[in-house]
């Protein structure tokens, strides 16, 4: 009967789910525990539901009721409040310190030191419930003495206890250093890299979440997880059937990459640029995105773990990505990956500008359709290219499609080669690259200006009058005005 009408009150106003809840309140004191029970599975399910019975049950003073005899009640009936308390907590921080503030921190470190492991999953859910919202939190859940608990929870045989544990040491990490050095040092991070090679996919992608988590904030941090000797077994993730385990794979070896040189080039060394770029090129969408950050986290250190991406063949799959994928953010970071590549040495820049890949970010800049975002990190990938790209046949193109704000890049490298390459400027008039240059509008002083003066000064007076606009016409006026002599 309490179930029903419970349940007929999901849907109603809010002073009629606080009476509801009122009159479920006494229930849970009830001599019979099937009863305790199925009440307090009542409000877990209209809490689940609603945020607002949630906030109703907090007004109510239920929660107090619901854990003041929870050590001695029987393991269905903890499991049943546990799941009140993350069905509550899940919903905003405010609720979830409601949870903290009532005491139940503590009820749960006796639930997750129990026999049963459904008891102990159950609590340890809440705890990811509520660590998960902000740092405060999770400091309430470590100040509580859940982490060791939880280590022991994922040495547990129980796939699902190992799952929801290892998923909760993730949202307790996350928030800080300071809280994920409270999780290395329980000892978690062993633990959690001998399970990378699970046949449970589902436990491996929260595995892999909490290593990243952990590698995320610290050089130091970064390296105890590498030294727990993740590197090669790692890298089989990203060839895994399941698409969220590739993905947390390549995130792991993105926050370990971003940190250092010698991080990322480790990571060269264990052959996991190869990896990454195998798995950029098998899979779409989302999956990608961290693969081709770590490469551009890779690429950007030096010029030699640029070039390792290079000689891995990685230049192709990233330019790729801008044409093959649909979201801006994807497109964003593979321009930007892209631009860490080529910034370094006119050699890098060559091996990007001869993939084609300039006329590609062209297109993207100037199409009206792309995002502010993905606009900003094309122009900046262009410019870190162009500004060290000496390869002039890969940078023609662009002078007939380039707006101003490109094009001053593109004449500057032009500017800097035709002085001293004679073959070159012969090309560029064949090419009909002076003539283009004769027809840019640029401001008089303007930088753009001393790049075309310098051009202009390569070659003959009148070589560059013969390009400029309008000489045909001073051409045919002479025709028109010369008298023969007869």
């Amino acid at each position: 009967m309490s179930l029903r009408l419970a349940y007929s009150a999901v849907s109603g106003r809010g002073c009629v789910k606080i009476s509801v809840v009122c009159l479920l309140r006494p229930l849970l004191l009830d001599v019979i525990p099937s009863v305790r029970q199925t009440v307090a599975l009542a409000l877990g399910r209209l809490a689940d539901h609603d945020v607002e019975m949630a906030e109703a049950v907090v007004k109510a003073g239920i929660l107090p009721q619901l854990i003041c005899l929870l050590p001695e009640e029987n393991r269905y009936y903890k499991k049943t409040a546990a799941f009140v308390l993350r069905a509550i907590a899940k919903h905003s921080p405010q609720l979830a310190q409601a949870v903290v503030q009532c005491g139940a921190l503590e009820m749960l470190v006796v639930c997750l030191e129990d026999f049963d492991p459904g008891v102990k999953e159950g609590a340890s859910w809440t705890f990811g419930y509520i660590a998960r919202h902000n740092a405060e939190l999770s400091q309430a859940v470590v100040d509580a003495g859940a982490v060791p608990l939880l280590v022991l929870c994922i040495q547990e045989p129980e796939i699902a206890l190992k799952r929801i544990a290892a998923s909760t040491l993730s949202d307790i990490s996350k928030h800080s250093p300071e809280l994920a050095q409270t999780v290395v040092d329980a000892g978690a991070i062993a633990h959690l890299a001998q399970m990378i090679t699970n046949p449970d996919a589902k436990l491996k992608r929260q595995v892999l979440s909490a290593l990243s988590q952990i590698a995320k904030h610290s050089v130091d941090l970064a390296e105890l997880v590498v030294e727990a000797e993740i590197f090669p077994v790692v890298l089989t993730c990203l060839k895994d059937s399941d698409e969220y385990v590739k993905k947390n794979g390549a995130t792991l070896i993105r926050e370990i990459a971003k940190h250092t040189p010698e991080l990322s080039q480790f990571i060269v060394n264990s052959g996991g640029v190869a990896a990454l770029i195998d798995c950029i090129g098998s899979c779409r969408g989302t999956v990608r995105l961290p693969g081709i950050m770590t490469l551009g986290y890779v690429a950007a250190h030096s010029e030699n773990l640029s070039m390792a991406v290079i000689v891995s063949k990685g230049i192709s799959p990233l330019s790729a990505c801008l044409i093959e994928e649909h979201e801006d953010h994807i497109k964003a970071a593979a321009a930007w990956a892209l631009g860490q590549i080529g910034r370094h040495t006119a050699e890098h820049a060559r091996h990007v500008a001869t993939a084609n890949v300039l006329p590609t970010l062209l297109d993207i800049f100037v199409d009206t359709r792309s995002s502010e975002d993905l606009k900003m990190k094309t122009k900046k990938a262009l410019k870190n290219i162009l500004q060290k790209c000496t390869y002039l046949p890969a940078l023609e193109p662009l002078l007939h499609d380039a707006p101003p704000n490109i094009m001053k890049h593109v004449i500057g490298q032009f500017s800097k080669v035709l002085p001293h390459d004679s073959k070159a400027r012969r090309l560029f008039v064949t090419t009909g690259g002076l003539k283009k240059v004769q027809e840019i509008k640029a401001e008089p002083g303007s930088l753009l200006q001393e790049y075309i003066n310098t051009i202009n000064n390569c070659y003959p007076e009148e070589i560059v009058r013969y390009y400029s606009p309008g000489y045909s016409e001073i051409l045919l006026e002479r025709v028109e005005n010369y008298q023969p002599v007869l």
